[in-house]
């Protein structure tokens, strides 16, 4: 009898892969046989369901055909039985970054659990086994609408950790002997043992004696004390693109903190922010100015002064031209980020009304209406 994976998930047939995973942890936390109430039978349901849907080769070929497509092997050709599936899993380690992965349906094991850590001893030994690297650091940059348009550099003063200029990050004092780390015999990993539900565990990290590098100094530097960072003030110039908007962010790749012990430094985020300001605003790349004319200009037409971006220039208003209606100036408006071109920019008409007028205005205004 053909089986609805969909159906067995709890997903649409339009499911996203992010949404069969979160409904695959969902529902394997829940039916998990170590778990009180778990369901072996059950669990092993939602694992053949995941493995087809979690493939994109044989989702296609499921939703063609159906789950008889191909004769299913439990999870990823694990096997039927339970102990199949969970001695494969305790068996199979993960390759050079260290952990343990179990791969069924394109999709990893430790990656999906890995957000677990009270069932998994502290979460995904994977990450463990990845070399240290410095923390990612924003700061807010204030522009002002002209800046922001036609790009600016701006010069920021930092105080963060930065690489240590005498042992050039690496925290052995200069001229120390270094050695082979008696720890992890040069490896940079050490083999732990851990006890999960699963039962004994063996996951692969870094080594903490020589910090996953595999050697050590026989002697600490000095000034930062063998940790490679010390925290101190530096300038950086950055350039604010043309045509940012607001909130936006720019990526300074590597000029975030440093690591301890030569690690990859973080990467700094820079978000504009652009003053208010009364006489622009932005909607995308155009701009929109509000312009006051008389009513004689409105009906007559006349050329008015307009303040742009680049500065005023003469616009030629229509005759019988409305209140609020917009006059386009073509690639008047902001730059395209990133490429070629410009926004345009529109002048929104306002017409003025006197308050108070003469009585010769007011007659002439009357024998207006009437011949109106």
């Amino acid at each position: 009898m053909s089986k609805d994976y969909y159906k067995i998930l709890g997903v649409e047939k339009n499911a996203t892969t992010d949404e069969l995973k979160k409904a695959f942890k969902k529902l394997a936390m829940q039916h998990h046989p170590d778990r009180p109430g778990g369901d072996e039978k059950k669990f092993k349901e939602i694992n053949e369901a995941f493995q087809v849907l979690g493939d994109a080769e044989k989702r296609k070929k499921f939703d063609q055909f159906g789950s008889d497509f191909e004769q299913q092997g439990g999870w990823g050709g694990a096997g039927g039985s339970w102990e199949d599936v969970m001695n494969a899993f305790r068996q199979q380690q993960g390759g050079g970054q260290g952990g343990f992965s179990f791969n069924f349906g394109g999709a990893d094991f430790g990656d999906l659990f890995g957000g677990f850590g009270d069932l998994f001893g502290g979460g995904s030994s994977r990450r463990n086994g990845r070399a240290s690297r410095g923390r990612d650091i924003q700061v807010d940059v204030e522009i002002d609408f002209k800046e922001a348009a036609f790009g600016v550099e701006k010069k920021l003063s930092l105080r963060k950790q930065s690489k240590c200029d005498v042992c050039n990050g690496t925290g052995s004092e200069p001229g120390s002997k270094v050695e082979t780390c008696g720890t992890c015999r040069g490896q940079g990993q050490v083999t732990q043992v851990q006890r999960t539900f699963l039962g004994a565990m063996q996951t692969v990290v870094s080594c903490s004696a020589c910090n996953g590098r595999g050697q050590k100094s026989s002697k600490a530097c000095k000034h930062c004390g063998g940790d490679g960072i010390l925290a101190k003030t530096s300038s950086i110039n950055i350039k604010i693109p043309a045509g940012i908007d607001d909130g936006q962010s720019i990526r300074l790749s590597g000029h975030g903190e440093a690591a301890p012990h030569g690690g990859q430094s973080g990467d700094l985020y820079a978000q504009a922010h652009i003053k208010h300001q009364k006489v622009f605003h932005r909607e995308g790349f155009d701009v929109y100015t509000d312009n006051e004319i008389s009513f004689t200009q409105a009906v007559l037409g006349d050329k008015i002064e307009v303040e742009t971006i680049e500065g005023l220039i003469q616009v030629v208003v229509p005759e019988g031209t409305e209140s609020g209606q917009l006059i386009r100036l073509k690639g008047r408006g902001i730059p395209y980020l990133g490429r070629s071109g410009r926004g345009d920019h529109y002048v929104r008409v306002k017409i003025r009304v006197p308050r108070r007028v003469s009585r010769g205005v007011k007659k002439l205004l009357e024998e207006l209406k009437s011949e109106l």
